[in-house]
């Protein structure tokens, strides 16, 4: 049976009073009643004064109907004011739809959201990349690495990764990591278990050492072609009971510039980083013969 023949009377009736059809009709015979009155001689003032009521009080009732079950939303002022207002637009109608959090603040390009809304989000920006053909075709995710099992779980995160680099997306992936979490066997190990499965997906990765880093470059953010970034201002838990991010769709070539700083180029860059730390920490993983010093002089030349 369709919702429209199990919908009681009453949901019916309120749901024409707020249909825009009516309206409209109202409209038209408002400006008809008072026209065909003067047109005509004889007229029943007090009957063309009732009409008048009337249809001001179901266009009343109707407003109100309307406000009361709908909620209202804001649109940008500038639709142009975005980096790239078609991916903006894709994002915002999805969460509009969605009703995923507050979107009088997605009408001036910017989203906050908080704990289990964020991997939801996550998911929605990186497909929107693909659906928008918002360019370049590349995502840069810096990640603050203080448990690398958290990122190992976040499985429809990880799948949309695979869907777009399959796609032909490429995406770079910066982790940035305290030296002393560096030097500990059971981090390591679980460090290039993860660095390992965003391989397997096509996924570029790069290590920096956070103690190394100015405040401004250990952010964590992902930057979605030219079109958003994703700002975690406070990390999540396995269960997603903390957790808050933002997400900007104006300057995002300001974070973009932080993550070139850090990812870097040439022989310093973010991949041979990574690569000098390889080289040392998983043979030694691979046959359990951690060498905490060896590993610590590996971390100090990178």
């Amino acid at each position: 049976m369709s919702e429209a023949v199990r919908r009681d009377p009453l949901s019916r009736t309120t749901a024409a009073l707020g249909s825009p059809a009516l309206g409209t009709a109202i409209g038209i015979i408002g400006l008809i009643v008072p026209v065909v009155g003067w047109a005509v001689d004889r007229v029943n003032l007090k009957a063309l004064l009732a009409i008048q009521a009337v249809l001001i009080i179901v266009l009343a009732a109707g407003h109100l109907w309307v406000r009361k079950n709908f909620i209202p939303l804001r649109r940008a002022n500038n639709l142009k004011a975005m980096d790239d207002a078609a991916y903006y637009d894709r994002v915002r109608a999805q969460l509009e739809a969605e009703l995923i959090s507050d979107y009088g603040e997605i009408a001036d390009g910017h989203l906050r959201v908080y704990a289990s809304e964020v991997p939801r989000l996550s998911v929605l920006l990186v497909n929107t990349v693909t659906e928008a053909q918002a360019q370049p075709q590349r995502i840069l995710a810096a990640d603050l690495t203080t448990n690398p099992t958290l990122l190992t779980g976040r499985r429809e995160y990880i799948a949309a990764n695979r869907r777009f680099t399959e796609a032909g997306g490429h995406i770079n992936r910066l982790f940035i990591v305290w030296a002393a979490d560096l030097a500990k066997e059971e981090f390591a190990r679980s460090l290039l278990e993860l660095i390992g499965q965003h391989r397997d997906l096509g996924v570029t990765c790069g290590l920096a050492v956070r103690d190394r880093l100015r405040a401004d470059q250990a952010v964590d953010v992902v930057i979605f072609a030219g079109a958003a970034a994703l700002v975690e201002e406070e990390q999540g838990d396995a269960d997603y009971n903390r957790g808050r991010s933002s997400v900007y769709f104006k300057g995002v070539g300001r974070w973009s510039g932080r993550f070139e700083s850090v990812w870097g180029h040439g022989a310093d860059s973010a991949p041979r980083v990574l690569q000098t730390y390889e080289s040392v920490a998983r043979p030694q993983l691979d046959a359990g013969t951690w060498d905490t010093d060896r590993v610590t002089a590996t971390i100090a030349g990178l």
